[in-house]
């Protein structure tokens, strides 16, 4: 049993890229899930996935494009204020400006610019870069 699955999911995407793979295959799949691959793919980090339903949990196929030099969730996830979007920048993110942090916000998930531009505070689900 799985005590993460985005933490799951986006090791398999981080070990798949090491390995220069070209897709990966990840199970079980969730709405979570498939709004953090979103957004990867808005940002261009990966390229298309597919949930392919079978039933038990939905298996996600995900094309990789090389563009990550790491991912992974982040534990525990941290609350984090408007004025401390930068703490977790340092933290996370290996220069400024380089990479996302995904954050859970009361207007959805999204990446911490938007929620910076938008004005708001969430929690800290994951980073990539």
């Amino acid at each position: 049993m799985l005590n993460d699955p985005l933490s799951n999911v986006l090791s398999v995407i981080n070990n798949a890229e090491q390995r220069v793979m070209k897709q990966c295959m990840v199970k079980p799949s969730s709405r979570l899930i498939t709004r953090v691959l979103e957004i990867l793919n808005s940002k261009l980090y990966i390229g298309s996935f597919k949930v392919i339903e079978d039933g038990k949990g939905d298996v996600v196929e995900i094309n990789l494009i090389g563009a990550i030099n790491k991912c992974g969730a982040t534990k525990p996830r941290f609350s984090v204020k408007v004025e401390g979007y930068e703490r977790f920048e340092k933290r996370f993110l290996p220069a400024k400006d380089f990479g996302i942090l995904i954050m859970s916000t009361p207007n959805g998930i999204m990446t911490h610019t938007d929620a910076k531009a938008k004005g708001i505070g969430g929690r800290l689900l994951a980073y990539c870069y």
